[in-house]
């Protein structure tokens, strides 16, 4: 359709309605037709005209003089124009016009300043009218080339501009004057470093969660990085241009268009559902963006997913590509071209601290080379990366890796040696990911690259998250990391062939998306490479049982009783041995600590530190005793009484209240600390309630002793709710005398360092109000309409409630799996006070956004199958999301 104003409003309020109207048949076109580049084209351009001619009527209309010009600059000055994007334009003046505070007289030539002032403030006003979002500046030629000295932004827009209106004599000298103005090699480096400051902002990765489509890296900002620097040495307009002066090659320019307009395609069409400027693909966007392109949902993928794996693979292309590009900008703009270079074989060179191929069809000559450049990379000292040469042999010898190259035993020797070598492979298999060549030799990789994982747990990528669980089990065997987590670092320097496990984390998520176990079906793949690989039996075993059983460790720490020797034993008959269970543990740290930055605490830790200690011990051969057990820790808690000046004997009232299961499910520490604080208050009516930094170093442990009650539970989720703290764990314990003795692991967000004022504010906070919360009586309140989070609405977490007796038959173990927000513990606790259920232990696990929670509980409701219904359908509706 045409976008043309014609005939000509009289008013602003006929030029508002055909302008808006004209608008919304453009996007309407862009609507109905075929989701394609072609489309998103002709709606870009279609949009830019409009604008285009809409701003030439007003022009008119305002009487701006003969003698200015009205110049599109920025992304409007591109000729193309988003549906909800502002339109930038610079009012140009000749010299000696400019509208400061100066006396109403006109240079020679020019209108009278004020009657100047007065048609620009109505040329900007009469634009909001009608509603264009205008970002306007009013020059002359001598400010523009100031302000653009001045400012690189103002110099980047001016680049990219062209005339709208007025005297073509006026803007081609605007154009000739700002182009001298730019010093390449200056404007350059400036560019470089906004763009890797920016690419910091967004977390230095094109596979955010929710990315910008044009801000983060991999997005169009990339790409208009390369035009501008180009345009600023005169190097060329278009990618044609670029690559006939020599920056690209052919392929090059066609990938840069090609991938150029898949993002364009997405953010007109992002702009489009979202019916406002909006760059960023939301969770809450993303579905309704995908379906827009006709994608729909399978079995295997969302259509948010397929949307997000076409964008992920556009902007890895665009980051591939804008590194080779502005690498050969930087050499043929600085002539680092001519920088000494150092042999190292007949095959490679380092030239200015880049590792370059002797010739650029060495690729094609000796496809082992392509390996074997990540070998030298990882190898050579002082090399910081890839020649924008090497990255383009690289990008083009994408199709010689095939399957005989995969095949080939050279090239698997060499993948090997990388795997094998004594330091190196974070940032190595980071460069094989970036450049494709790490897919390309796993194809089994290549399948999960830029495959979201929206589970609520993971916050990154599949391959990217593979990737950082490969640098945090590299860490646990750097001496300069041995810091962060010293067990785990002290159990790497005893490990034998650590290349075992960088082997299984390259292959522990391997599998996910496929449907099915993915454990299972990683496990396979996994036995696959050890075997083409020529791994021995052993190792070949160990990486297998490792990629299959990847998650048992997490499960059983955090779900099951730890006290129970019955757990640790079947957990010992699964790893089998020692070195099996160290680098089962060592993989499930880092597997944890690599899904997200909020799902690793060192309550976990502790837990899984316990769990290994504890299947250690039984797979020495030590057998069960827990009589002697418990005796070693009344001796150990004894001694802690003494060294805390307490008297001997004090501690006896209340042991002799306290049951087995108790001393078998504290350590002395915590034994000692309850007896310490409650050997005055064993028969005491009133609730005792005592707080304390927790020793795990995060968070504080509250301990409550008070009579007991079948809502007590509840109460005291209610307040840790209300108060806005976050339960990890919860001990409960029911002594003989009728008392309840619960320890709570609680975690908030005034919580800093341990020590701090708000350790002793908050301590001291819930001494005073949980107590009166324990003295209150009356119904339980509601439980709190708990916001849940974007992520949460957009990937809702189906409520999952199971309730099975354990192997003995005498308890049972609930299972909670939903989304998390606050209240929910709460709501859940209610359900078990209303049905007169008593809680023996709780472990209470926060993945993410999501909650897998376990309790181990009992009671006479349990035992009749229509009451034990009933409960399962409350406890449902408990774990489902509130209504707002």
């Amino acid at each position: 359709m045409s976008a043309t104003l014609s005939p000509p409003p009289n008013s602003t309020a006929a030029l508002r309605q055909q302008f808006r109207s004209g608008k919304a048949a453009l996007i309407d076109e862009f609507r109905s037709a075929r989701p394609s580049v072609p489309a998103a084209t002709r709606l870009l351009s279609g949009l830019a005209r409009h604008v285009d001619a809409t701003l030439c009527e007003l022009w008119k209309q305002c009487g701006l003089p003969d003698e200015a010009a009205l110049v599109a600059v920025g992304g409007y000055g591109r000729g193309e124009l988003f549906p909800y994007s502002d339109v930038d334009v610079l009012l140009l003046l000749p010299n000696g016009c400019a509208l400061c505070d100066a006396p109403a007289s006109g240079a020679p030539g020019c209108a009278p300043l004020q009657e100047w002032r007065e048609a620009v403030e109505r040329f900007i006003t009469a634009c909001w009218d009608i509603g264009l979002e205008i970002g306007s500046s009013v020059r002359t030629l001598d400010e523009c080339v100031a302000e653009a000295q001045r400012d690189v932004t103002i110099q980047t827009s001016l680049l990219e501009s062209r005339l709208i209106c007025g005297p073509r004599k006026l803007f081609d000298q605007f154009r000739k004057d700002a182009d001298a103005a730019v010093d390449a090699k200056a404007f350059l480096r400036a560019k470089t470093l906004e763009m890797r400051q920016r690419h910091v902002k967004y977390e230095d990765t094109p596979y955010a969660l929710e990315p910008n489509c044009k801000e983060s890296p991999g997005g169009l900002r990339d790409l208009q990085v390369l035009r501008w620097v180009a345009l600023g040495a005169g190097l060329g307009r278009t990618w044609r241009a670029m690559a006939a002066n020599g920056l690209l090659t052919p392929f090059e320019a066609q990938q840069l268009q090609r991938n150029e307009g898949t993002l364009k395609l997405i953010r007109a069409r992002l702009h489009m559902v979202a019916g406002r400027r909006e760059d960023r693909l939301v969770f809450d966007l993303q579905t309704a963006v995908a379906e827009s392109f006709g994608h729909r949902g399978t079995r295997m993928q969302r259509p948010s997913e397929q949307l997000m794996r076409r964008y992920y693979w556009a902007a890895k292309a665009v980051v591939q590509l804008n590194q080779i590009v502005l690498l050969n900008m930087e050499e043929q703009i600085q002539g680092s071209r001519d920088a000494p270079m150092r042999p190292i074989d007949e095959r490679f060179l380092s030239r200015a601290g880049m590792l370059e191929v002797a010739s650029d069809d060495l690729y094609e000559r000796d496809p082992h080379a392509i390996l074997e450049t990540f070998a030298i990379f990882q190898r050579e000292v002082g090399i910081k990366g890839l020649s924008a040469r090497t990255w383009r042999a690289l990008y083009n010898a994408r199709t010689l890796m095939n399957g005989s190259f995969r095949r080939d035993l050279v090239n698997r020797a060499t993948f090997m040696r990388i795997l094998q070598a004594p330091e190196g492979q974070t940032r190595t298999f980071r460069l094989m990911n970036q450049s494709s060549v790490l897919g390309r030799y796993l194809w089994v990789f290549r399948r999960i690259v830029g495959q979201m994982q929206h589970d609520l747990f993971h916050v990154y990528t599949v391959d990217q998250h593979i990737l950082m669980v490969l640098r945090n089990v590299r860490r646990f065997f750097m001496p300069e990391h041995a810091h962060e987590y010293p067990f785990c670092s002290q159990l790497a320097l005893q490990f034998e062939r650590p290349w075992v496990l960088y082997i299984a984390a390259l292959f522990h998520d391997v599998a996910k998306g496929r449907g099915g176990d993915h454990s299972t079906l990683g496990a396979t793949e996994v036995r696959r490479f050890c075997r083409e690989h020529g791994l021995d039996k052993e190792d070949a075993r160990l990486c297998e049982f490792l990629v299959a059983e990847h998650l048992g460790m997490s499960r059983v720490a955090q779900k099951e009783d730890l006290s129970d020797p019955d757990v640790i034993h079947a957990f010992a008959a699964k790893v089998r041995d020692e070195r099996s269970l160290t680098a089962l543990y060592l993989l499930t740290v880092a597997d944890i600590r690599g899904t997200g930055p909020k799902v690793w605490n060192a309550w976990k830790g502790k837990l899984l530190e316990d769990l290994y200690r504890l299947t250690l011990r039984a797979l020495g051969g030590a057998k069960p005793c827990q009589e002697a057990e418990i005796e070693a820790r009344k001796a150990e808690a004894r001694s802690l009484l003494a060294l805390a000046s307490q008297l001997p004997g004090t501690e006896g009232p209340l042991w002799k209240t306290l049951e087995v299961s108790y001393f078998a499910r504290h350590d002395a520490a915590e034994i000692a600390w309850h007896a310490r604080a409650l050997w005055r208050h064993v028969a005491s009516p009133e609730p005792v309630v005592r707080a304390r930094p927790s020793p795990v170093g995060e968070g504080l442990q509250v301990l409550v002793y008070a009579p007991d009650k079948p809502d007590l539970f509840a109460r005291l989720c209610g307040y840790f709710d209300s108060a806005g703290f976050n339960i990890q764990d919860a001990k409960v314990h029911t002594t003989r005398s009728g008392y309840a003795l619960d320890t709570f692991q609680v975690v908030h967000p005034r919580l800093d360092e341990p020590g701090s004022a708000s350790y002793r504010d908050l301590t001291s906070l819930v001494e005073t109000q949980l107590t009166a919360a324990l003295r209150a009586s009356g119904p339980l309140p509601d439980p709190s309409r708990g916001r849940v989070s974007r992520r949460v609405k957009s990937f809702p977490v189906v409520p999952r409630v199971s309730l099975r007796p354990d192997e003995r038959a005498q308890r049972w173990l609930l299972s909670v799996s939903t989304s998390d927000r606050s209240g929910l513990l709460y709501a859940i606790a209610r359900v078990l006070a209303a049905h007169h259920i008593n809680l023996q232990l709780a472990k209470i696990s926060t993945l993410g956004e999501r909650v897998e929670d376990t309790f181990l509980v009992d009671g006479h409701e349990l035992q009749h199958a229509r009451k034990q219904l009933q409960i399962e359908s409350e406890l449902l509706d408990a774990a489902a999301p509130l209504p707002t």
